[in-house]
């Protein structure tokens, strides 16, 4: 059988350009970090746009503070280096100590959009939950008292020329953040117009599984099975070399272009410094053990890929695709997410968790169904159109995805992406097989 092969970067640009954004010293001279504020409750505010000097602190917080992947220091400080610096978003982190221990950090942004400037969550278009990071102690130490500390936190932003706001969206807020209930939620915020999905995982993959699927679904699983195998060994690989990262991500980023583009779904990729965001998140892998790249091979197929993320006991599946070839019709996709979930019990994983989107197979899955929320708010008058035709527009979104209308308008959207997808490049031709690892 021949092989898939998709079209790799010119010698690995897409890795060296990405560290070399990586390495590359800010052009801005840093501005000393500003006072705190004092509160009459005795906890300090203060807020910082430059990362890099709250890295130490941030790391350490991060490793025993309630919060998610998408909070952890890598994770954002790759994202403001490659997408936030090239949309004009400067970092407002908001943290808030007793004494010299961090109570919270709140990674919050701004940014111009329209003529408007905004107040949003740092990364937030990547991070699948938008949160605080908080002290164990947070809910004893704050607990209903956080819409008067969230006045002050505003009054302080706005105190800042380079902070100053119109309007306020904060979106994809889970309902709790770790053990503790998020205190976000206690300004009055509407649902999300989708959830999020995850799974408690115990013992070993094959008892899992068996408790997990009946045994009409476990044999129609491994009839899918065989008939993958006789295109040849299947195997799952963890990227690890450059070589293997670059070959993978680009498979990957490949694959989701276009099944982004079959269901009429505009591609990520596209956007600015997304590709050297994913580019450097798993090249740093290897330092920081965040990401986990990976494909199920099925002989020199690449039959499905997936970026996930490791963090504290539980595995985001975060990026997933596979080719679109004869072989689809068997599940390449499905048996590489057994596969991912066998990965993740091995590594001591106990949750897995499918993060933000209602697909069915999340559904099918899961165990537990994360409620997602939104807040929006303007800041100033000319902020208060804006802030209402938002609110409207994600009301009317999430009334549609709940109605008989949304199977109808996934059609609908799939038929003009399919359209739009004849411009897509063809598979290009053959190359070397990928070498076993």
């Amino acid at each position: 059988m021949a092989e898939t092969v998709f079209p790799t970067l010119q010698a690995g640009e897409l890795l060296v350009h990405a560290r070399m954004r990586a390495n590359e010293a800010s052009a801005e001279t840093r501005a000393a970090p500003p006072p705190a504020r004092i509160l009459s409750s005795g906890l300090q505010l203060s807020v910082n746009h430059d990362l890099d000097s709250l890295e130490q602190e941030w790391r350490a917080f991060e490793q025993h503070a309630d919060c998610t992947v998408f909070q952890c220091f890598d994770w954002l400080a790759s994202w403001q280096r490659h997408v936030g610096s090239r949309t004009g978003t400067t970092p407002a982190i908001v943290i808030g100590r007793r004494g010299s221990e961090p109570v919270f950090i709140l990674p919050m942004a701004t940014r111009s959009v329209a003529g408007l400037r905004q107040l949003t969550f740092l990364g937030r278009d990547l991070c699948d939950y938008n949160a605080p990071l908080l002290h164990s102690d947070f809910s004893a130490l704050v607990g209903a008292s956080f819409p008067g500390l969230w006045v002050q936190i505003r009054d302080l932003l706005q105190g800042y020329e380079r902070h100053r706001h119109d309007l306020i969206l904060l979106d994809k807020m889970p309902e709790r953040i770790g053990a503790q209930p998020n205190p976000l939620l206690q300004l009055g915020l509407s649902l999300h117009p989708s959830g999020a999905y995850l799974m408690r995982m115990t013992g070993d993959w094959e008892g899992f599984y068996a408790a997990k699927r009946s045994s009409a679904t476990r044999r129609r699983d491994r009839t899918k099975r065989k008939r993958l195998s006789e295109a040849g060994e299947i195997r799952l690989v963890t990227a690890q070399t450059p070589a293997e990262i670059t070959r993978t991500l680009t498979a990957l980023m490949t694959q989701k272009t276009r099944a982004l583009a079959r269901m009429g779904v505009p591609d990520i990729f596209a956007r600015p410094g997304h590709r050297e965001f994913y580019a450097a998140l798993v090249a740093d892998a290897a330092k920081h053990g965040l990401a986990h790249l990976s494909r199920l091979q099925i002989g020199p197929t690449f039959a499905a890929t997936n970026l996930g993320l490791e963090f504290r006991g539980v595995y985001y599946h975060v990026l997933a695709s596979y080719e679109d070839g004869p072989l689809a019709r068997f599940g390449p996709g499905a048996a590489h997410l057994h596969e991912l979930m066998r990965y993740a019990l091995e590594r001591g994983c106990r949750v897995f968790d499918f993060t933000v989107g209602d697909e069915a197979y999340k559904r099918d899955w899961c165990d537990t169904e994360v409620k997602l929320y939104d807040f929006v708010a303007s800041a100033t008058p000319r902020g208060w159109v804006m802030a209402t035709l938002l609110t409207a527009a994600r009301g009317a979104k999430r009334a549609i995805k709940q109605s008989a209308l949304w199977p109808a308008l996934i059609r609908l959207r799939a038929r003009l992406g399919s359209l739009r997808r004849r411009s897509l490049p063809a598979h290009p031709a053959a190359d070397d097989a990928e070498p076993r690892t």
